[in-house]
C-alpha cells in the first residue's frame, strides 16, 4: 500500500433524522469529505446487526454475515420507489442529534424495510429487475442468510430467550420440526422479510462501496476474533464452538488483566472447536473473510492475539482472572485463508491485525510471516520510555498503521484532560517542541500521526474535531452507555463548506506528508 491517510468513524455517528446514521446521503457526503480533504481510508465499526441485549455493541451480534438494519437509509429507499418520503417523515426522530437512539432507529427503519417489503411483494412489476436482483441475492447467500432468517423469526416466538433454551427440536435443529415450522405461511413471510431486509442492506452497500471507490476512498471493515453465543452463528455451526451437551459454552473468551482493566475482560463468547474446524479446512472461516472481503478493501482483525492463543475462562467464573491461554491454529488458518484469497488472483492478505496488549513472540512471527501489519496507537506512546517504547513515532516502521487513538480509547483530548499524569504532559511537550495545551494537543497527535513512517496513518473523527471525553465511542468493559456518540448535520455541512478550516488543514497537512 502507498502512504495513506484514514478517518476512523462508525455509520452510526453519522447525522441523520431517523435515531442514528446509516447508508444515506450523509454518508454520501462524509465521502466528500474525506475525498476533499486528502483522506483516501474510511474506517468502520462492525455493520453486522446490534440489538438491546447486548446494549447495541457490534461486537456482539446476532450474526457475523448480515448487516444491521438500522444502518439502511430510508431515504434510499425512497429513491428506490419502494416507499414515498412522507411515509419515512412519520418517523423523524425528535431527540438530541448528537446521540445515538438505537431503540427509535431500530423500530422506525424496520417498519419502513417492511411497508418497502410489502409494496415490493404485491406489486413486482414495478421494480424492474429487482426482483431478479433479489432472488439472485437469495440463492447466493443462502449458506447464511435462510438460517439468520430463520433464527431471527424463531427468536421473536420464543421471547428472545437464548437459543439453548429453546424446545429441544428447535435447539438442536432437527430438521422436520424446522421444516415445519418454515413452511407455516405466516412463519415463512416473516422469513422472507428478513431476507429482504438483507437484500436491501446489500444493495445499499454495494453503492456506498461504488460511491466510494470512484472518490479513491477504500474501506476498512472490522471482523471480531469471537463470535456472540447467542448467534445464529454459533446455533446453526454448533459442531464448530466448545459447548456442553445443553449447547452452553464449556469456557469462554476474554482477555487477562491489563491496561483497560484490572480484571481482565470476560466477554462470554465460545471457543471454538478447532479440530472440528481443522477437518473441514476451516470453511467456516474463510467463508466469513470472503463475505468481509467484498464488502470491504481492508479488513482489521480485532484480538489478532487469539489466532495464536486465546485467554480461556470456564463459564462459571464471573471475571477473566482465572483464564488461562490456549493455543489456536492461525497459521493454518490464514494459509487456508491465503489459498482461498489467491484463487481470485490477489497476491496478499488485505489484513491489518490488531496486535495491542499482551503480544507473544509467536504472534509477532505470524503477522511476519503473512505480511500483516500491526497498530501503534499513539496515546501509548508517552506512558513508559518514550526512547524505545514501540508506539513512539520514531520507533514506528511502514508496515503498521497508526492511530491517535482507537474507538476503545478516551478521545486524544478527553485523554489530555482527564487521564494523563504531569508527567505524561511533560514528555508530550518535549517531544514535540512545542506548548500543549487544550485545544491544540488533538492536532499535535493528528500530525504526529500524518508524519508517522507507518503508511497508514488513522484518525478518529472525534480527534479531528477536537472532542473530549463526552465524545468518546467505548470504554472497555462497561457495558451500558457505549457506541452513542454521533456528529450534527451542522457539523458535517461545515465541514463539506469551501472554506471549512478542518478541510483545508488537512488537505494541506496529507500533501505535506505525503498521504
Amino acid at each position: 500500500m502507498d502512504r495513506r491517510s484514514g478517518v476512523f468513524m462508525h455509520l452510526s455517528s453519522l447525522p441523520g433524522p431517523f435515531g442514528s446514521g446509516g447508508l444515506g446521503s450523509s454518508a454520501e457526503r462524509f465521502a466528500d469529505f474525506l475525498n476533499d480533504s486528502g483522506f483516501k481510508v474510511w474506517q468502520i465499526l462492525p455493520t453486522s446487526p446490534v440489538d438491546a441485549s447486548s446494549f447495541y455493541s457490534p461486537y456482539s451480534s446476532r450474526s457475523a454475515f448480515a448487516g444491521s438494519h438500522i444502518l439502511v437509509s430510508p431515504e434510499k429507499l425512497a429513491e428506490d420507489g419502494f416507499l414515498d418520503m412522507e411515509d419515512a417523515e412519520k418517523y423523524y426522530c425528535g431527540g438530541p442529534e448528537c446521540i445515538a437512539d438505537y431503540g427509535h432507529s431500530t423500530e422506525s427503519v424496520k417498519n419502513l424495510i417492511k411497508l418497502s417489503w410489502l409494496r415490493f411483494k404485491n406489486e413486482p412489476g414495478r421494480y424492474g429487475t429487482l426482483s431478479e436482483d433479489y432472488r439472485h441475492f437469495v440463492e447466493k447467500e443462502g449458506y447464511w442468510l435462510r438460517d439468520y432468517a430463520l433464527f431471527t423469526v424463531l427468536k421473536k416466538d420464543f421471547e428472545d430467550i437464548s437459543w439453548n433454551r429453546w424446545p429441544k427440536a428447535f435447539a438442536k435443529r432437527d430438521k422436520e420440526a424446522l421444516d415445519s415450522y418454515s413452511s407455516q405461511k405466516d412463519k415463512n413471510e416473516e422469513i422472507e422479510l428478513i431476507s429482504f431486509e438483507q437484500f436491501i442492506f446489500d444493495r445499499q452497500w454495494k453503492a456506498f462501496h461504488r460511491y466510494c471507490k470512484e472518490r479513491d476512498i477504500r474501506l476498512m471493515g472490522d471482523i471480531p476474533m469471537f463470535v456472540a453465543f447467542d448467534s445464529s452463528d454459533v446455533w446453526s455451526n454448533q459442531e464448530y464452538f466448545d459447548l456442553d451437551p445443553e449447547g452452553a459454552p464449556n469456557k469462554v473468551a476474554g482477555v487477562p488483566p491489563d491496561y483497560f482493566s484490572s480484571s481482565g475482560q470476560r466477554w462470554g463468547n465460545p471457543l471454538y472447536n478447532w479440530e472440528t474446524m481443522r477437518g473441514d479446512g476451516f470453511s467456516w472461516w474463510t467463508a466469513r473473510f470472503r463475505k468481509a472481503l467484498e464488502d470491504f478493501d481492508l479488513v482489521r482483525v480485532d484480538h489478532f492475539r487469539g489466532l495464536s492463543a486465546c485467554w480461556a475462562v470456564p463459564a462459571e467464573e464471573e471475571t477473566a482472572v482465572n483464564g488461562e491461554w490456549t493455543e489456536t491454529p492461525g497459521r493454518e488458518l490464514l494459509e487456508a485463508l491465503s489459498r482461498s484469497i489467491r484463487k481470485d488472483g490477489t497476491d496478499e492478505l488485505p489484513l491489518i491485525a490488531e496486535d495491542l496488549g499482551i503480544i507473544t513472540d509467536d504472534v509477532r512471527k505470524l503477522m511476519a510471516d503473512f505480511g500483516l501489519p500491526g497498530m501503534k496507537v499513539l496515546l501509548f506512546a508517552f506512558q513508559g520510555d518514550v526512547g524505545s517504547g514501540p508506539y513512539a513515532p520514531h520507533n514506528h516502521v511502514p508496515g503498521s498503521v497508526v492511530y491517535t487513538g482507537t474507538h476503545d480509547n478516551n478521545t486524544v483530548r478527553g485523554w489530555w484532560e482527564s487521564e494523563s499524569d504531569e508527567r505524561s504532559r511533560s514528555l508530550v511537550s518535549e517531544y514535540t517542541g512545542r506548548e500543549i495545551n487544550n485545544e491544540n494537543v488533538s492536532e499535535v497527535f493528528s500530525v504526529m500521526a500524518l508524519s508517522s513512517t507507518s503508511k497508514l496513518a488513522v484518525i478518529p473523527m472525534q480527534d479531528i474535531l477536537g472532542l473530549g471525553s463526552g465524545s468518546r465511542m467505548n470504554v472497555p468493559g462497561v457495558a451500558k452507555g457505549n457506541w452513542l456518540w454521533r456528529m450534527s448535520s451542522a457539523e458535517l455541512e461545515a465541514l463539506n463548506r469551501t472554506d471549512s478550516h478542518i478541510k483545508v488543514r488537512y488537505k494541506w497537512l496529507n500533501s505535506l506528508f505525503g498521504r
